[in-house]
């Protein structure tokens, strides 16, 4: 089959693009002094940065992001290729080995008639590939803690081990809200005991957040920013009423803070 003449044009940009990695890396003071230490945490701030780009909905803003992200590959790839390890070439092979070997319902004789069986044969696929001996051995430790529960929930259920029905996992939020609630009565006699089972609560709010298909990350963030917003209003609308927060009463401040959710 001819390529198309987008594919070409696709093809001839990420070309110019290695071609300008080569050049920067050569030429330029400070791409010729990083590593992939000192890369590492600017390629950590671009996912945050794509990550909110993608809640606003800003397709420009989401484009450019993973502009720079796919920078920070193609930057790494040359630093690879410079110690002899891969370049960018290797990294797209293994890439492509590893969708057609964890995709065998479309590239061998395995069916998957539904998004679940496909999740459940990349687990196993996967579990099998890097040899752990638990499913959740590929949960990075670094994750944070409320992504990592739904990481851990979703690899649990990749094997089968999970609520059938969410009714059920409703019945276990509550019955962790109880086990909260009577270990707050005994706080000043066992504090820790509070925390464990507040996170109890979490991990199973969490988990019926995933059987409602609720990503609860998302959901978490979109009330911070609401809660930025309606904070900030509340500060202007203080502000131009010459008064400050900290001499006003929670009453008046209830007054904004209901402004500020009509504004919405």
């Amino acid at each position: 089959m001819p390529m198309s003449d987008n594919r070409k044009s696709q093809l001839t940009a990420f070309d110019q693009l290695l071609t300008i990695m080569n050049e920067l890396r050569e030429q330029c003071p400070w791409d010729k002094k990083q590593t992939m230490e000192t890369l590492r945490h600017l390629t950590i701030e671009e996912t945050f940065e794509l990550s909110d780009a993608i809640l606003n909905s800003d397709m420009e803003e989401i484009k450019k992001e993973l502009g720079d992200l796919l920078l920070h590959i193609v930057f790494y790839a040359r630093l690879g290729d410079e110690q002899q390890a891969f370049d960018i070439g290797a990294v797209i092979r293994q890439l492509n080995e590893k969708l057609i070997r964890r995709h065998p319902h479309i590239y061998a004789d395995t069916e998957a008639r539904d998004e679940e069986a496909v999740k459940q044969n990349w687990e196993k696929i996967k579990l099998k590939e890097k040899g752990n001996q638990s499913v959740l051995g590929g949960v990075p430790r670094s994750l944070p803690a409320l992504i990592k529960a739904m990481r851990i929930q979703e690899k649990a259920r990749g094997v089968g081990f999970d609520w059938e029905a969410d009714e059920q996992v409703w019945e276990k939020v509550q019955e962790e809200l109880e086990e909260f609630k009577e270990a707050v009565d005994y706080r000043e006699k066992d504090k820790e005991a509070v925390a464990a089972e507040f996170g109890d609560l979490l991990f199973s709010l969490i988990n019926y957040a995933r059987f409602l298909e609720i990503n609860p990350e998302e959901a978490l963030e979109r009330t911070n920013r609401k809660f930025i917003h309606r904070f900030q209003f509340l500060e202007t609308a203080a502000r131009n009423s010459g008064k400050s927060l900290a001499d006003m009463s929670l009453a008046e401040m209830d007054v904004f803070w209901e402004a500020a959710k009509k504004q919405e």
